[in-house]
């Protein structure tokens, strides 16, 4: 979204949702790099030995995106937005997949090597966490959206104030409001 104005991306978006082939082919390389830059950052946080790659999270966002008809982009904030939650949503999917009887939900995972067998620390709660920012946006949706784009969207606190039309300070102030609560919260979840 550096190459071409803002508004020519928003424009190119809606025409790809509306089937415009064309639009879509010239919208991926505007968009590209910035999904990369958000799927390597969220993927940093995951735990060793998940098999979904930044390139494939990066398609599967993308493709999301597309297919939304109804999903009204109004520039960069939007864009954002929408693919930080395109990105919640496959992960927290993802999560349950793995979660579930069929793919071993509930199992450690052991490494075994030529020294001693050690389990692996258990991964973060993904779903537990979807859960406590669904909980999050109902009370309070800007702290919700800080959320989205820092932790899903890999935002410094630099970029996610500009975003969302804040000062530094304030999202800073924020954002130890919102890590106190989520611990208290995730703490208490069965």
């Amino acid at each position: 979204m550096t190459d071409e104005p803002k508004s020519d991306a928003t424009a190119l978006l809606q025409a790809a949702q509306a089937g415009d082939e064309s639009a879509a082919a010239r919208l991926l390389p505007l968009v590209y790099e910035e999904l990369r830059k958000l799927a390597r950052a969220r993927m940093a946080r995951r735990p060793a030995g998940d098999t979904l790659q930044p390139t494939a999270l990066v398609h599967e966002a993308y493709l999301r995106l597309l297919g939304k008809a109804d999903l009204q982009l109004e520039g960069r904030r939007h864009f954002f937005f929408a693919a930080a939650r395109a990105m919640r949503d496959i992960l927290v999917e993802r999560a349950r997949s793995k979660a579930g009887p069929k793919r071993g939900g509930g199992r450690l995972r052991v490494e075994l090597n030529e020294d001693a067998a050690a389990a692996e620390p258990p991964s973060e709660d993904l779903l537990a966490l979807n859960e406590a920012l669904s909980e999050l946006e109902k009370e309070d949706p800007l702290k919700a959206q800080i959320v989205q784009l820092r932790y899903f969207a890999g935002m410094t606190a630099e970029e996610a104030a500009r975003v969302l039309g804040l000062s530094e300070r304030t999202l800073h102030r924020q954002w130890r409001f919102i890590k106190a609560w989520l611990r208290r919260r995730l703490d208490t979840s069965p």
